[in-house]
């Protein structure tokens, strides 16, 4: 598989995407590189919170779908005589759906906005495709759900590159220590239960089918040039004022805000990270003011 052939699997994030703001630098955080500080995009003095909500949702139904499979689904439906209208429709409703799980009870919604913010941060900021649909496992009736929030994959320069992904949400005000802690030891879990995990699915319909020779590649212990990255993506309530001046002196707050949070984590929590994987880890940042608000507004989106 070429890095063509993966740009062309990634899914369209370009609209949710507008609305957020982001760089690449430290933050005081370990290992000492470049990972991703991130916050809902401003435009002048407005925060464009409606927006990266709304946008955020429309990306639900290729969050649960492959485009081979959202593809066969709609000319399922249009043979049983829908039109395209209809049946597009048809399919948000059932990807809507995923989000309950097998006795009806409501999924934990936190958890989904942030595993769903992680599908996106991934193919953006990695150009990684999914590998595994977490989704479609989690409503399963008969499969078991643990190990990684998101597994995806990518090829550059001649490796095959394998993304772990954890995410990481509270709504309750200020747990950024707590935060990166439980950020840390999920996403090494993760990394120890990899082959475990990908020899559960491997066979099954839940890895996409062009990248179904690479999975079993990988489990079989044949595939060469591999390697396994780490990505936490921790969103959090934050508290602290904003100067809202103007648009660029807001943007410079946040990261400040993300720079003293990092400066203050304890340097302790970072020693578990074993020294081969130091340059493979990596953390995504998101503050958000009332995140607690903008979590029951994407539930509202959701019609629950």
């Amino acid at each position: 598989m070429t890095e063509e052939e993966i740009r062309e699997l990634t899914s369209c994030t370009q609209m949710f995407m507008n609305h957020v703001h982001w760089v690449q630098q430290s933050f005081n955080l370990l290992p000492n590189r470049e990972h991703y500080g991130a916050c809902i995009n401003y435009i002048d003095l407005q925060e464009y919170r409606t927006e990266f909500c709304q946008e955020l949702v429309n990306t639900i139904p290729e969050w649960v779908y492959s485009q081979k499979k959202a593809s066969e689904i709609l000319n399922q439906m249009i043979l049983e005589g829908r039109n395209i209208t209809n049946a597009q429709t048809a399919l948000t409703t059932s990807t809507f759906s995923k989000f309950r799980n097998r006795d009806g009870r409501e999924l934990f919604t936190q958890g989904q906005f942030g595993e769903l913010l992680l599908f996106n941060f991934l193919q953006s900021f990695f150009t990684a495709v999914p590998l595994l649909r977490k989704m479609p496992i989690t409503t399963s009736s008969e499969m078991e759900r643990f190990g990684a929030d998101a597994i995806h994959y990518s090829y550059k320069e001649n490796k095959h590159l394998f993304y772990l992904g954890e995410a990481k949400t509270y709504s309750s005000k200020y747990k950024f220590n707590i935060a990166i802690k439980d950020a840390i030891d999920s996403i090494l879990n993760a990394y120890n239960n990899f082959r475990k995990e990908l020899g559960l699915y491997v066979y099954d319909s839940f890895i996409d089918d062009s990248l179904l020779e690479i999975a079993s590649a990988y489990k079989n212990g044949t595939l060469e040039n591999a390697e396994i990255h780490l990505v936490s993506i921790i969103t959090y309530c934050e508290t602290k004022s904003l100067n809202k001046s103007s648009e660029s002196q807001i943007k410079q707050d946040i990261i400040k805000t993300i720079e003293e949070r990092g400066q203050a984590v304890e340097r302790d929590c970072f020693s578990v990270i074993a020294d081969g994987l130091r340059p493979r880890f990596n953390y995504i940042i998101l503050p958000v003011w009332e995140l607690d608000k903008l979590i029951g507004d994407f539930q509202k989106l959701l019609g629950k």
